[in-house]
């Protein structure tokens, strides 16, 4: 678990970068923030080191000039849209990001309903936002929208929009995801204020891909592998190229986009201060690395985890067979393979010679720690308990959770709860070592070394169950799985 990136160093170019852009347009700012604001996992990943609340550490440097808006589209609401890592919809991570924002001293200045219609779940949404007294404004479709630019920059396009009153220097505009609407709602706003004579820009953060870092980089790779399914592809920019002569890395959609944003700034402006989408961000994370060689390694490895995670998807039904072979093709650009990671190795050679189901636990140290499936125990489980006994220094032999405690955990899953799996998933394994913890000091001392497991990898022989994939996540192991069911049933 080396280190290859300087938060403390992050903090302070981002910081500053975002100052003196506000400075550059006369002392207002709307940023549009691309990725996560906090909890930015895939940045910690890749980028050893990088913390993932840095983004939130850093505006917090800058609370007394931000307020915060949030985007949410009225087609997400009423199609119930889904947060693939937290499992909630969009409209109920629009209030938790509103929790989580107000309770670090970030002010949440409104939400907004973007892609408006009338849809009863938006209109739903936003009286029980108003019973809270949460401002919410209304942003309509434009026909023709990015296109009809006469349209869009005129009273009946951006002009139908609600006005947002905000009222500090630096407005972040976010979103529970993309396709929300963050871009249109910045752009509204500067045809707004230039009406009232209020002088605003517009720029845009968003970690990836890092645009002074080389396209192949395994580090970009990586970010297009996470974004397989979006189809996002990373490019050379070329109009920053044409206008400066150097290379730098953008993503497809903000190099497709710019001709149209350059337009609209015209005619909203007379000009477009921007020569290139690259020029529009302010991302500091490509200067603050201090390994290279780490953050490689690093981003290779995420590689061939988001790929088990497409074989799982495929397997599943929630993903497209496209999606993999994407990620393969970025391995093989990459130049990694599947055996590159090494718990897996180790998995399957625990199921070789116990013929069950099993999962592999790689330490900090380096050290391999097996578990398989048993009657009381699935195989993700019985890892987990013996990572935490290797971890607090307890023998192998120990039993930390007796089976006498176990079995009437099995009769409520089966008897009273109906359940057909007696043995116990991960969560259940944590409460009851928990129980034991009150009487049993060896319980105790594995329970005490759960953080330890914080950036450990591991890997199973067979699929996971959602219980067990939520519980790993949570407690920060970076978990994969071969795309196969432990049993053949249909329904699981």
């Amino acid at each position: 678990m080396k280190i290859g990136f300087s938060n403390e160093k992050y903090l302070e170019m981002q910081s500053n970068m975002i100052k003196e852009r506000i400075n550059e347009f006369g002392g207002k700012l709307y940023l549009e923030f691309g990725g996560k604001l906090f909890d930015d996992y895939h940045a910690s990943r890749v980028l050893p080191g990088f913390q993932p609340d840095s983004k939130l550490r850093m505006l917090l440097q800058l609370k007394e000039h931000t307020e915060i808006v949030i985007v949410i589209s009225a087609t997400d609401i009423e199609n119930n849209k889904v947060r693939g890592d937290l499992g909630i919809t969009y409209d109920t991570d629009v209030l938790r990001l509103m929790n989580e924002f107000q309770s670090c001293g970030l002010y949440v200045g409104s939400v907004v309903i973007t892609h408006y219609k009338g849809q009863d779940a938006a209109n739903l949404f936003r009286n029980h936002l108003e019973k809270y007294g949460v401002r919410v404004y209304l942003h309509y479709m434009i026909k023709g929208y990015p296109n009809n630019i006469p349209l869009i920059v005129s009273d009946q396009g951006y002009g139908k929009n609600d006005y947002i009153e905000t009222t500090r220097p630096l407005v972040i505009v976010t979103a529970p995801g993309p396709g929300s609407g963050k871009l249109a709602t910045c752009l509204s706003q500067l045809y707004h204020d230039h009406k009232r004579g209020i002088n605003a820009g517009y720029a845009k953060f968003e970690t990836f891909p890092i645009w002074n870092l080389p396209l192949k980089h395994p580090v970009n790779l990586a970010y297009e592998a996470a974004t397989a399914d979006l189809n996002d592809v990373n490019m050379i920019d070329p109009f920053h190229l044409e206008a400066y002569g150097k290379t730098t890395v953008n993503y497809n959609r903000d190099v497709q986009a710019f001709p149209v944003l350059q337009a609209i700034f015209e005619s909203i402006y007379g000009e477009c201060s921007y020569k290139s989408p690259t020029d529009m961000g302010v991302n500091m994370a490509g200067n603050c690395i201090i390994d290279d060689e780490v953050c490689r390694e690093a981003s290779k490895q995420e590689i061939i985890r988001r790929y088990y995670e497409a074989l799982a998807g495929l397997a599943d039904g929630t993903r497209r067979e496209e999606e993999a072979d994407k990620i393969e093709n970025i391995m093989n650009q990459a130049h990694v393979k599947k055996e590159d990671r090494i718990v897996v190795g180790h998995a399957h050679k625990r199921a070789e010679e116990t013929g069950a189901a099993a999962t592999a636990i790689e330490l900090p140290d380096g050290a391999i720690v097996t578990g398989k499936t048993s009657d009381l125990l699935g195989p993700t489980s019985a890892a987990l308990l013996n990572a935490l006994k290797v971890l607090a220094g307890i023998p192998h032999s120990v039993k930390i959770i007796t089976p006498e405690a176990i079995a009437p955990i099995q009769k409520l899953k089966t008897t009273y709860l109906g359940g057909k799996n007696p043995r116990l998933h991960t969560d259940e394994v944590l409460i009851a070592l928990s129980t034991s913890a009150a009487t049993d000091p060896n319980a105790a001392s594995a329970l005490e070394a759960l953080p330890k497991l914080r950036g450990c990898q591991a890997h199973s022989s067979v699929m996971l169950s959602q219980v067990d994939i939520r519980l790993m996540k949570r407690i920060g192991v970076q978990m994969t799985c071969e795309p196969v069911y432990e049993n053949k049933k249909i329904f699981h």
